[in-house]
């Protein structure tokens, strides 16, 4: 539970963006992705050009990355956040005007938006879900403010831990625990743990290393010497393939069957099993032929 509560927290920082749609014509607030313009579209809670979200007192927007602000008396467009403009913005009662300025507010009309001092429905922005932009800006200044103090603090403060367990929608349980996981202590132990850590990791490459260059030079060794020899034996099996080896014993001369005295030269001779004699082709008379 508690690392699900964690991962709610980080997601946090993503889900902070929202649309600004004017009450009056429905249309959301959106940045041109060419130029500073500022355009009046139908609401996509897809595009990241029509997503704002509030830094501080300025208007980021996602897709552009630049921030509302206002150039000359009554222009107003996306310029750089670091920029000499004025990006500050004072929201009240869905009115949004230049921070320090109180008679101009952010007005729509057919070509976009600008500067005037009308403070009825064409005055007026929203979100999505038709609440005041103003109460974004007081979400986050509330989210920013109480939960990290609450992290960063050994105790726990009711009326810290009350907002925060109220933005995440959690228990004072849950939210004990968290802050507990968040303590600041001693973190000799763990960095110690992680300098051992890495030091057995880096001598363990280097034996590692040093095994695997010995068997390459071992492996090349043998290679080169099995280069060598493969000529020579191929050689030796080519001279024996050529001149077949006779093995001669003088002490045992071959021995040679005996021949027949009555047999004729060209005659062939069969011998059976008893020892039998038998010619294979055998003369016969002329008178009987």
């Amino acid at each position: 539970m508690k690392i699900f509560w964690l991962i709610q927290f980080f997601l946090l920082q993503d889900t902070e963006a929202f649309l600004i749609k004017n009450a009056k014509f429905n249309l959301c607030l959106q940045a041109s992705p060419t130029n500073s313009n500022l355009l009046l579209e139908n609401c996509n809670p897809e595009s990241d050009f029509q997503d704002w979200s509030w830094q501080g007192d300025s208007l980021v927007n996602h897709g552009t990355q630049t921030c509302l602000s206002v150039l000359g008396a009554d222009r107003v467009q996306t310029s750089l956040c670091a920029s000499t403009g004025y990006t500050s913005w004072d929201c009240s009662n869905s009115l949004l005007s230049p921070l320090g300025t109180s008679q101009s507010y952010l007005v729509a009309n057919r070509k976009g938006v600008a500067l005037g001092d009308v403070r009825g429905l064409k005055a007026q922005w929203q979100d999505a879900a038709d609440r005041s932009v103003c109460e974004e800006k007081t979400a986050k200044a509330g989210h920013n403010r109480y939960f990290p103090a609450a992290l960063t603090s050994p105790q726990v403060h009711e009326h810290t831990a009350g907002n925060a367990a109220l933005l995440l929608g959690m228990d004072q349980e849950q939210l004990e625990e968290l802050l507990w996981f968040f303590r600041r202590e001693d973190p000799s132990t763990w960095n110690y743990s992680v300098l051992a850590l890495s030091l057995a990791t880096f001598i363990l490459g280097l034996a590692l290393l040093t095994v695997n260059i010995v068997r390459n030079r071992k492996r090349k060794i043998f290679m080169s010497r099995n280069a060598e020899q493969t000529p020579l034996q191929a050689e030796l099996d080519a001279k024996k393939a050529l001149i077949p080896v006779q093995e001669y014993s003088p002490a045992e001369p071959q021995k040679q069957e005996p021949v027949p005295q009555n047999q004729r030269p060209g005659e062939v001779v069969v011998q059976w099993k008893d020892g039998t004699l038998t010619s294979l082709y055998m003369d016969l008379p002329e008178e009987a032929i």
